[in-house]
């Protein structure tokens, strides 16, 4: 463990963690945004449509330029593709505070979710090369990517800094939005996403390349990348059988996890009488925006109907606090889980479980608390549902992490990015987070039938999908590989 070793460590790390903070900056930031640009006020159903919309082209884009970039690492080199990726996802929400434009704000918010999906596999590909001992790359992939749940953690505080002490902030340029003297919380959130570009511009010079990769590259010895490779008979398998299993991991993440905060939350029998209230506000203020929404830009009307629909969201505030309060809470919840599991992996793999059992200790109970939690415990709320959705957070997020480690020994050097992108990018991250869809979009409004969409519903839909895909992974499971290196 020397000089070189520890940078190398704070790299990824930095890596890791920003990894998370740029991405759940989306949550935080695209209802304001899309809402100011559009000037539209914020419970406008257009800004719900947006974030929709938002969120799938985003994932879109980092599974295919993801994939593209799982190439690139292959060819041109671990370190320099992990750099180029980190500026990229740095500089893309930086440029994005300064959006006058939604497909301006939608553009810079794709290339940070490309940034993201590239510094990922290029990270794991770089760490699992540049250190030669098995057990100390198996324990610094395990504590690494424990930092991405940091990530999370570091945002939210952020985020409430900003809100704090925004106005007190310098302008620095930033456009103001309709009738404000002072840039909108959502900008200088966004600039903050500009932090991770200047450590690893300090620290990148003094740490090395993948010094295999680079020898075997100057002796000719390493393939070509190609995609078709994936899928020779010796590899198509693995290919398969890792997207299937990543895909998994995203899609109870997404499927359940991800709407839980916003679309179940309320819900919960803490909240019920202040969803009573809130029915009745969120009928008119729906109506209303339905009337802004048809008329013109410069019909002299709207502003009577503004004013209307400000007076109702001043009625709502004070209730929906109390619903973000809880929120926020279940969010911590999730994220504290997502820590805790990581590092529970990390000491796993340093305890030397096999890859395949491994894998099991995180499927099995999930099959069992999935369906627990949203068919029961949501009933019940409390410390029970809280605890068993932490849990479920842990048993979901360690997955992330298993195959951060598990990718870079099952294929050749000369296709561990590519391989490796494949699985995460398009198994992940374009196929498991469209369960967020599913749930919200199919399941949930098939459960509801002609009445209204309820939580209630949403919660049932996140653990049918939920269990569902948790059954569907542990089957699927069976046909994992176990990395050559370890028979």
């Amino acid at each position: 463990m020397n000089r070189t070793t520890w940078l190398i460590i704070v790299i990824a790390s930095i890596g890791f963690l920003f990894d998370t903070y740029e991405l759940l900056m989306t949550p935080l930031v695209a209802a304001p945004a899309i809402a100011e640009l559009l000037k539209v006020p914020l419970n406008n159903p257009m800004v719900t449509d947006w974030v929709g919309k938002l969120l799938w082209i985003a994932a879109l884009c980092g599974g295919v330029f993801g994939l593209l970039g799982g190439w690139l690492v292959d060819r041109f080199g671990r370190k320099t593709i992990m750099a180029a990726s980190i500026f990229m996802y740095s500089l893309s929400p930086f440029c994005a505070a300064y959006a006058t434009s939604l497909e301006v704000f939608v553009f810079f918010r794709s290339t940070t979710f490309i940034g993201v999906c590239i510094e990922f596999v290029a990270a794991i590909t770089w760490l699992a090369e540049v250190f030669p001992d098995k057990k100390a790359k198996e324990k610094w992939l395990g504590i690494t990517q424990a930092f991405a749940s940091l990530g999370g953690l570091l945002v939210t505080g952020v985020s409430v800094w900003i809100s704090q002490h925004g106005a007190d902030l310098p302008h620095m340029a930033l456009p103001l939005g309709l009738g404000a003297t002072d840039p909108a919380s959502w900008r200088y959130l966004l600039m903050t996403g500009i932090l991770p570009a200047i450590p690893i511009a300090l620290l990148l010079p003094f740490v090395p390349e993948s010094q295999v990769w680079k020898e075997r590259r100057a002796a000719g010895l390493l393939k070509r990348p190609s995609f078709s490779a994936l899928f020779a008979p010796e590899l198509r398998r693995v290919t398969l059988v890792t997207a299937a299993l990543s895909a998994c991991a995203y899609g109870i993440a997404f499927g359940a996890l991800q709407v839980t905060v916003a679309r179940v939350t309320p819900g919960l029998p803490e909240l019920k009488e202040v969803s009573k209230t809130l029915a009745p506000l969120r009928k008119e203020a729906e109506a209303l925006n339905l009337q802004l929404n048809q008329l013109q830009p410069t019909d002299p009307s709207r502003k009577e109907i503004v004013a209307k629909i400000k007076e109702n969201f001043g009625k709502s505030k004070p209730h929906n606090d109390k619903v973000k309060a809880m929120a926020d809470k279940v969010q911590l919840r999730q994220e504290l889980g997502g820590l805790v599991g990581r590092l529970l992996l990390a000491g796993l793999l340093i305890w030397g479980i096999s890859r395949v059992t491994l894998l099991r200790v995180f499927q099995i109970p999930a099959m069992v608390l999935l369906p627990l939690t949203y068919f029961k415990l949501f009933e019940v709320g409390g410390a029970s549902f809280l605890w068993a959705y932490g849990i479920c957070g842990l048993l979901t997020v360690a997955q992330f992490s298993y195959f951060g480690e598990y990718l870079p020994k099952v294929f050749p050097m000369h296709l561990r990015g590519t391989g490796g992108s494949f699985a995460t990018n398009v198994g992940g991250r374009m196929i498991g987070t469209s369960m967020a869809f599913v749930t919200t979009s199919f399941v949930a409004p098939m459960l509801a039938g002609s009445g209204p969409l309820l939580p209630s519903h949403v919660a049932m839909a996140a653990g049918y999908v939920g269990t569902s895909i948790a059954v569907f992974s542990f089957i699927i499971g069976f046909f994992l590989p176990e990395p050559k290196s370890e028979e």
